[in-house]
């Protein structure tokens, strides 16, 4: 099989570590508006944003960061690819046991590790439906957006998604950020590269339905106390509307409303835009400095 047939679904979901998994399900539940199906039960929790098995995993660690990025393929076909691929060139591939598999509600699945940042990607074609229907509580959501990434060689990053995962350039801002998406997956990005000293978690996306829902989450996490450490702005590269904030260990969270989508054919080349901060608000804004700045990436090791 070639590069070309490695084609992704979407950005699967994110598991993220956190120090205190109470504290999280409130945060993530209440203020940001997922919706989990299970108490808290041992050291780990599923949430949702869809009628999917899960968006996002809390996982309980001394250490807050990205334990994974879960990536749905777009066939067993295409999985296959991912793991031929990386057989060829080197890169160990780890399968997910079948206990593991099943509590994810995913099928036949594997992990490797991103050598540039370390970051553990999962692969998988299939995952299960939640048991019942998702019922917003204060926000519509459109899904689960993107994850942007820190790397001390952003370039080095950019190839391997480029080369050996089959991902797309949409836009470039010099010397910092590479926004790509998961091929043929349309949104703009679903990953981004930010250029940083040492690899991290820059911040998770949600996608909104409603621009109000911006405007309400606003006020809600100014209500409660959250900080709100960028926005409300307009990114020029994607034109989405957004708000980032900080979740209780100061991992930074998104809500964003529209994005530019691309045709699988003929689509528009990637754009480089200046180092400014007007390349990365129309509206003039200014981040917060603790924007960005929290989240280790987790090492895979052996039953991780």
């Amino acid at each position: 099989m070639a590069v070309s047939d490695i084609r992704f679904r979407r950005l699967g979901y994110i598991a993220l570590n956190v120090s205190d998994l109470g504290k999280s399900r409130d945060f993530y539940e209440s203020k940001l508006g997922l919706k989990a199906d299970q108490p808290v039960a041992g050291a780990q929790l599923f949430l949702r944003c869809s009628d999917r098995h899960h968006d996002l995993m809390l996982i309980q660690s001394h250490t807050p960061g990205v334990k994974r990025i879960g990536w749905q393929m777009e066939s067993l076909q295409a999985l296959a690819a991912v793991r031929e691929h990386f057989t060829a060139i080197g890169l160990t591939t780890t399968a997910v046991p079948a206990a593991e598999s099943a509590a994810l509600g995913i099928g036949e699945a594997f992990r490797a590790s991103e050598p540039t940042t370390g970051v553990t990607f999962e692969f998988y074609f299939e995952m299960a439906a939640a048991p019942v229907a998702f019922v917003p509580t204060h926000t519509q959501f459109m899904n689960l957006g993107h994850i942007v990434l820190v790397s001390p060689d952003r370039p080095a990053t950019e190839r391997f998604m480029l080369e050996h995962l089959n991902f797309r350039v949409s836009d470039r801002i010099d010397n910092a950020v590479t926004f790509m998406r998961c091929f043929p997956n349309p949104y703009h990005h679903s990953f981004a590269i930010n250029a940083g000293a040492k690899p991290g978690l820059h911040h998770v996306n949600f996608m909104v339905t409603e621009l109000a829902d911006v405007g309400r989450g606003n006020n809600r996490m100014k209500q409660a106390g959250v900080p709100i450490v960028y926005g409300i702005g307009k990114h020029p590269p994607s034109e989405s509307i957004f708000l980032y904030f900080l979740d209780p260990d100061g991992m930074t969270m998104e809500y964003s409303f529209g994005m530019e989508e691309f045709p699988e054919e003929a689509p528009r080349g990637p754009r480089n835009m200046p180092a400014t901060l007007e390349s990365i608000d129309y509206w003039g804004g200014i981040p917060d400095p603790r924007a960005c700045k929290t989240g280790e990436l987790e090492r895979l090791t052996q039953g991780s």
